[in-house]
């Protein structure tokens, strides 16, 4: 198991480089509340903030929109004769959405959090 002060010594290199590489941006990072997430030890670029999903609410996740799809789209009512069999059906539900990005931005669109964001 990986200890958590790893998660956040991970996250803050992440941050680092990020608003780094968008240094004339100002960037709003949404996130759930895992532990790295809400660290005390969360060193923040000057050019971001960071934005929390309330608790209990991964419809206004994007992640968990997505792979809500996928599950209704690629594997309702399948049966897998192995583990392989699985993963290739997954590659081939995550190329469909690789070659079309617009879909998965309607599954964000629409939920008033996400338009608090941009003024929408």
């Amino acid at each position: 198991m990986i200890a958590p002060y790893c998660n956040t010594e991970a996250m803050n290199c992440f941050l680092q480089q990020l608003g780094a590489q968008y240094s004339h941006y100002r960037i709003v990072l949404i996130l759930d509340k895992a532990g790295w997430h809400i660290s005390r030890n969360i060193h923040l670029p000057d050019n971001l903030v960071l934005m929390h999903l309330p608790p209990y609410s991964p419809e206004l996740n994007p992640v968990e929109l997505l792979w809500r799809e996928i599950r209704r789209k690629y594997f309702h009512n399948k049966i897998f004769n192995s583990l392989d069999d699985v993963e290739e059906n997954l590659i081939t539900a995550l190329a469909d959405y690789h070659k079309n990005p617009n879909a998965i931005m309607k599954l964000a669109h629409g939920y008033s959090y996400f338009n608090k964001i941009d003024g929408g």
